[in-house]
């Protein structure tokens, strides 16, 4: 996965109306797929601890909203290709990626530094690097400034160490299979 540019305000924008409509429309189906069901299956009638009697439909609430969760979760899986998508398709899979990532962190950390495997090194500096811009990307797109400084530490000791052992890493180096070895 290579870096590319994104218009914040444009991911912003668009990333609001997808929020906006996932959530109406997780409600709106929640609640049509729950009174649906009601309305044909329940009224089943149980006693409660006072003996009075009462309509128990919790499992079919409860099932509306599964349902209804996950048709809006299909819908996005089939729409997430379109070209409104792009920019909040990257990031999730961006964000996919850190994850995988921060799984293996110590490893990858640790080779940085040891000198004994010099390819398994410069692969941990290339992931490294990847890591801590493309987590720098994604913080400034969703506003997340307080770790930024923190970040901005790790990249230049990361590029002192990159320079000390006189070497070139570039973002365009990193490839998702090199976390195989960590």
């Amino acid at each position: 996965m290579q870096l590319i540019e994104i218009d914040k305000a444009l991911y912003r924008k668009r990333l609001n109306i997808v929020i906006a409509i996932f959530v109406s429309g997780l409600l709106i189906l929640s609640l049509g797929l729950s009174s649906a069901m009601i309305a044909f299956f329940g009224d089943i009638v149980t006693k409660n601890a006072e003996g009075l009697m009462e309509v128990d439909n919790f499992r079919y609430n409860l099932l509306g909203v599964i349902l209804a969760l996950l048709a809006c979760a299909a819908i996005l899986h089939q729409i997430k290709s379109k070209a409104f998508f792009h920019e909040i398709y990257y990031v999730w899979r961006l964000k996919q990626l850190h994850n995988r990532i921060y799984r293996k962190i110590k490893s990858i950390k640790s080779a940085s530094t040891q000198d004994e495997e010099q390819l398994k090194q410069f692969n941990a500096l290339i992931i490294l690097n990847f890591y801590y811009k493309s987590r720098k990307q994604v913080y400034l797109l969703d506003d997340n400034t307080l770790t930024v400084t923190e970040l901005d530490k790790e990249i230049d000791q990361l590029n002192q160490l990159i320079a000390a052992k006189n070497l070139t890493v570039t973002l365009s180096q990193f490839e998702e299979s090199l976390l195989a070895s960590y």
